[in-house]
């Protein structure tokens, strides 16, 4: 029997990026696992050509293999011959797409694959039933909400929550380190900290990090963003302003003449780059801000300074390029 296209088997287009490619595999794989639908055949082959499926695309050269060759070139050997998978990880394929592949069921199916060893559950690439062993426990999560400034320098919090230990459940605290620089949603894992069996291996607890909305500050990869209000007086001005940052104060000198949506750069008052030196950057944006209203006086010496017709930059280059568009038209 013709063996079906890998595209269609996982639900994405032939354009679909890695990342894509993954998150179909993870929904038809927890949909399709033997041990969520124990004694079904066409669930247990659905899961068989979903998982080649994945290994194939989820491999740079393979992928690229198979879009030349068809399942000829993914097996290694676009001109006939023997081949095959034999397997997970199968063939000669980069490290990369290995580690990644093992990474999807070791993070997402580690829970499934153990009970499905502990009850002597079907094993879905063939070879009988697995064998019995002791149960492992289960994997805990736990959102835990943090500030710009703590992740900006990292901090130690004391989370408590509710696991199994045995037959029970018990209240844990712990203490956790965070690290400088972390990012929104990413996971710390605490090992063997998740439900504790009577026998067997302890599960582990996954911490995921939820930065909370900062009233000033917004972040952009490791820079940390500012909208600075400044009076159109000060802006024509200058003036010296202090402002906050992630680490206490900072004062900055704002120009005469400077314009709306002007930039000013703190460098490394960012975020600290995780795994690498330095940091990032502080961006100041400059918002000229105007009153909605004035009274007489200062009404009068506007009115005095409009007379003097200044030509300011914006303006001048709006005119120019203005004129020149009608210029065209005629």
């Amino acid at each position: 029997m013709a063996k079906k296209d890998f595209y269609q088997l996982l639900g994405v287009s032939r354009t679909a990026t890695p990342e894509e490619i993954k998150k179909s595999y993870r929904k038809l794989a927890m949909q399709y696992h033997p041990d969520k639908n124990p004694n079904n055949k066409k669930a247990e082959e659905k899961f068989k050509e979903i998982t080649e499926a994945y290994e194939v695309l989820s491999d740079e050269q393979k992928r690229q293999n198979y879009d030349n060759f068809g399942h000829a070139g993914a097996q290694g050997n676009p001109f006939g011959g023997a081949g095959g998978f034999g397997g997970f990880g199968g063939g000669a394929g980069r490290a990369g797409a290995s580690a990644d592949f093992n990474d999807i069921f070791g993070d997402v199916f580690g829970d499934i694959f153990n009970q499905g060893k502990q009850r002597g559950g079907p094993n879905p690439f063939g070879g009988g039933r697995t064998t019995r062993g002791p149960a492992r426990g289960s994997d805990l999560k736990y959102t835990l909400g943090i500030s710009l400034e703590e992740a900006a320098v990292g901090c130690e919090k004391l989370i408590s929550f509710v696991r199994q230990s045995g037959s029970k459940e018990e209240n844990a605290r712990l203490s956790v380190t965070i690290p400088a620089g972390v990012k929104d949603g990413q996971r710390l894992k605490l090992s063997s900290e998740g439900d504790k069996p009577t026998s067997g291996a302890a599960g582990d607890l996954y911490v995921i990090i939820e930065m909370q909305e900062h009233p000033l500050f917004r972040r952009e990869e490791n820079d940390v963003i500012l909208d600075l209000p400044v009076s159109y007086t000060d802006a024509i001005l200058g003036k010296t302003v202090e402002i906050p940052t992630l680490f206490g104060k900072a004062e900055i000198k704002i120009p005469a003449g400077t314009h709306s949506g002007q930039n000013f750069r703190l460098k490394s008052k960012g975020f600290p780059r995780i795994g690498a030196t330095g940091s990032g950057d502080m961006l100041v944006r400059v918002v000229v801000d105007t009153p909605a209203k004035t009274n007489s006086r200062q009404r009068e010496l506007l009115e005095e300074l409009q007379r003097y017709n200044e030509e300011t930059p914006l303006v001048k280059s709006f005119q120019d390029k203005l004129q020149s568009l009608m210029r065209n038209r005629k």
